[in-house]
């Protein structure tokens, strides 16, 4: 077997495979072109998206030429695939708006400047978005036939709830992405979620059926599944994105270093390009010691260094550290602003305000009596600093770059102090 197959197979990342004799020979014997298409649904890939842009990577890097497809015009349409309703329909200029923001995004992982085998950019409503209804339905839609159509699960899932003839025409539009793709490009491998497969053989069939002797062919990658129960890339503030503006480099760290043992090894042979002796050896690791988390660590510095680069990558372990020894002063306010994102805050706009006084107003104690009480008890903490001072007034020493504060009271309580 070709050994990038062999690679995909080992990390567990072919789901679904047309013809595996006919591509594995493909494979062998030329650089092919492919694609994998991003609806711009939002304004960020997030961590779901991760799995086939890094599985377009791997292909780059064994001399194939990736094609990073942005859906401008099915981002427009709306994709059934595992939705049990309508998607909200947007806007041209907030999905143009979106599509551009996408592609920036790929050219992380892609590489658009290689001289032997550049990635380049293709966005469907360059071709879609110019042809006419007449022309579309007479030497498009005619070769789909409505009971074929009914049979695919992203159509037959939907059949109860209810489809609008908008979304049921997403296959048809996605299957002439694919044979547009072929004929301009030459591009012969489409891959996708598993959940694109109905999607995926209709383009196929479309080309059979309109080019003479054409071969193409179909890959799948699994849908990524949380050994819990719980839904892979969310968390109580929701979705994990790749834009550092709506996830940050501190959040996203903290996702994968919480990964559980059981999802672990599996996460390091799907998101990083680590060896397979390396990927083994964290994997005996982990059945030998699993209080180390060494997995753990492992993934989160990979996957992190991978989106948002190595100074983020630092800033991130920096935080989490100072969190875990309790050193808050030696955090800057940006990472302040990172690691206490999500806690409680209070905005202060006087100066020299005593900390009993801050305590209650905060609502961090419940009243004077039980503020004191906690500061007496050694329950209160500034900026990772026990206070017992009851006379105690915040002043600037008491503030990061003269802006915040971290009260913390008891074990685990944080309270982000901003002074206006």
């Amino acid at each position: 077997m070709n050994e990038l197959l062999k690679d995909l197979q080992f990390r567990g990342l072919i789901s679904q495979m047309t013809d595996e004799e006919g591509l594995d020979k493909l494979l062998s014997s030329e650089k092919i072109k492919l694609y994998s298409g991003f609806d711009p649904t939002a304004d960020s890939l997030h961590i779901g998206h991760l799995l086939p842009v890094l599985t377009l990577r791997r292909f780059q890097l064994n001399g194939h030429h990736p094609i990073a497809f942005v859906g401008g015009a099915t981002g427009l349409i709306g994709d059934p695939s595992g939705k049990k309703a309508e998607r909200t329909l947007n806007s041209s200029d907030i999905v143009q708006n979106w599509s551009d923001r996408i592609k920036e995004q790929l050219s992380r992982f892609l590489d658009f400047e290689a001289t032997e085998n550049p990635a380049t950019i293709a966005n469907n409503y360059d071709w879609i978005g110019k042809i006419d209804v007449i022309s579309f339905l007479r030497d498009v839609g005619k070769n789909f036939g409505i009971n074929y159509m009914l049979a695919k699960d992203s159509v037959q899932s939907r059949i109860e709830s209810g489809i609008s003839f908008t979304e049921f025409s997403y296959m048809i539009l996605q299957s002439y992405d694919f044979l547009k793709l072929y004929q301009d490009r030459q591009c012969k491998l489409q891959i996708g979620g598993s959940d694109q497969w109905g999607n995926i053989t209709a383009g196929m069939e479309l080309i059979r059926k309109t080019e003479e002797n054409a071969k193409a062919f179909g890959l799948t990658i699994p849908l990524v599944t949380k050994a819990d129960g719980t839904k892979f890339g969310k968390t109580e503030g929701g979705a994990i994105w790749l834009d550092p503006e709506k996830t940050s480099p501190y959040e996203f760290y903290q996702f994968w270093i919480n990964a559980d043992d059981r999802d672990v090894i599996k996460y390091l042979k799907f998101f990083t390009f680590l060896s397979v002796a390396e990927i083994e050896q964290l994997e005996k690791e982990t059945q030998e010691a699993p209080e180390k988390r060494l997995a753990q660590k492992t993934l989160a510095e990979e996957v992190t260094n991978l989106v948002h680069g190595e100074e983020a990558l630092k800033q991130a372990m920096k935080i989490t550290e100072a969190l875990f020894s309790g050193n808050i002063k030696a955090l800057t306010a940006t990472e302040i602003i990172q690691g206490f994102k999500d806690v409680p805050t209070f905005e202060v706009n006087e100066e020299g305000i005593s900390l009993i006084e801050l305590l209650v107003q905060a609502k961090i104690s419940p009243s004077k009596r039980q503020a004191r009480e906690d500061i007496a008890n050694g329950a209160v903490y500034i900026n990772g600093d026990r206070n017992q001072e009851l006379e105690k007034v915040i002043t600037t020493q008491d503030k990061i770059e003269n802006q915040f504060t971290v009260i913390r009271r008891g074990k685990k309580k944080y309270y982000l102090i901003k002074f206006t």
